[in-house]
């Protein structure tokens, strides 16, 4: 989760609204200041991916960050499960679905174009090497 979720759902309405016409500014007051003079807010742009890479690979990027979060709970439930009859079978789920995320991770960077590539290695390889690392911690 974002650390501020309204931010991201100003900055997706921004996308949703046409060019041509400005949106009207918002205004906040300051309790300090007089309530006539109401101060503007700050256009915050999307800080996110660039677009360029967003549109062209999101669907994919975003099935490799939905099978990283599903990895992360498998592991999650085999750590729980840790010194019972039933950590052997959530061991193997952990372990197939980390496969599948590592897999749909570097089947997205065999994909893409090298610039795109890179990208996505510095905003998603944290994460892959994160689940490799738990994986690891697993298996000890």
């Amino acid at each position: 989760m974002h650390r501020n979720p309204r931010v991201l759902l100003r900055a997706a309405a921004s996308l949703l609204r046409p060019t041509t016409a400005a949106p009207p500014p918002q205004t906040l007051t300051n309790a300090a200041a007089p309530a006539s003079q109401p101060l503007p807010l700050p256009r915050l742009p999307f800080a996110g991916h660039s677009r360029a890479f967003s549109t062209d690979y999101g669907k994919d990027v975003d099935e490799v960050n939905r099978k990283f979060a599903e990895a992360r709970e498998e592991i999650e439930a085999a750590m729980d499960s840790k010194e019972t009859v039933y950590f052997n079978e959530e061991a193997a789920c952990a372990r197939d679905a980390a496969g599948e995320a590592l897999g749909a991770f570097d089947a997205l960077l065999a994909r893409v174009p090298p610039a795109d590539a890179d990208k996505l290695r510095r905003s998603m390889g944290l994460k892959m090497e994160q689940l490799k690392a738990e994986l690891k911690q697993l298996e000890e």
